[in-house]
């Protein structure tokens, strides 16, 4: 569960010592930076002990350092600006092997997206998509290519699915009118929120329609009102954030809807072949 760490130290700081309240002006003023420190470095930045700031974070409710050192990344990843944020990955990736440095961090996410998504939940949304009577994707901004990549991949498999175009948010309600019971909206953002996507969902689960949301955690404004929710681990790469566990998850999507359609997706896929090959849409020479 995400908590808001500025709230819970300004509702504790009367009863702070004094090396506590050096820790806590420390993160209200620099909270950018002190998310990628460890106890021991906070310490230093404030002349207390590590001790001191283990046991701060513990008063605040946290288990331990680790613990908090996460929650105020993510309470970063909603608060900062593009500027900030370069300014941050800079500094936490620092000089020297860049790629091994980000690729690293990328399997990571991987791994703790195998490892914390709800296999019912994702179970339950292969089996909404199959049905569904209308598949309307959302993405928007930076969650707009993920939107695209599952547009592409159902569209092999069904005639059904319609991508919804977001580059004015007046018309996307638009696009959004004729939905309802039997369709399936699925959407996709990640911090910073866009707040056109809430509303879109707001106005598909209002509408009857079942919401599927991929995105990074299940108090994500866009899960509060979604029937289902898909976790992807996503953080900072940069200005923008990496979306790799994300992009994973959707392949998974794609792969375990073609197998439960495998008869209606060989079909499809023998037509478009001759198609294909009919209008020399692939290089077929030998290279």
């Amino acid at each position: 569960m995400k908590r808001d760490i500025l709230k819970l130290i300004e509702q504790g700081e009367k009863g702070f010592s004094k090396g506590q309240k050096h820790i806590a002006r420390y993160i209200k003023e620099h909270y950018d930076k002190a998310a990628f420190m460890t106890a021991a470095k906070l310490g230093a930045e404030v002349n207390v002990s590590e001790s001191t700031v283990v046991r701060f974070v513990m008063e605040l409710g946290f288990e331990g350092y680790p613990e908090f050192q996460k929650s105020l990344q993510e309470l970063i990843r909603s608060k900062l600006t593009a500027v900030q944020r370069v300014e941050v990955t800079n500094s936490y990736i620092g000089e020297g092997d860049v790629i091994g440095k980000v690729l690293g961090k990328d399997i990571e996410r991987i791994r703790r997206t195998s490892d914390g998504i709800d296999r019912e939940a994702f179970n339950e949304a292969v089996e909404h998509i199959s049905s569904a009577k209308n598949i309307y994707i959302l993405g928007m901004r930076a969650s707009s290519f993920l939107a695209d990549f599952l547009n592409y991949g159902l569209r092999m498999i069904f005639d059904n699915v319609k991508l919804i175009q977001t580059t004015s948010g007046n018309e996307t309600f638009e696009q959004l009118m004729s939905i309802g019971e039997g369709d399936v909206m699925i959407a996709i953002s990640f911090p910073r929120y866009s707040t056109s996507i809430i509303k879109c969902v707001d106005f598909a689960k209002n509408a009857g329609a079942y919401v599927i949301s991929l995105t990074d955690s299940a108090e994500s404004p866009i899960a509060t009102n979604a029937s289902q929710t898909l976790v992807a681990q996503s953080d900072m790469a940069s200005f923008t954030d990496s979306l790799v566990a994300p992009m994973s998850v959707i392949n998974a999507l794609i792969v375990a809807v073609s197998r439960k359609n495998g008869e209606l997706l060989s079909q499809r896929l023998r037509r478009l072949e001759e198609i294909w090959d009919e209008y020399n849409v692939y290089d077929k020479r030998e290279h």
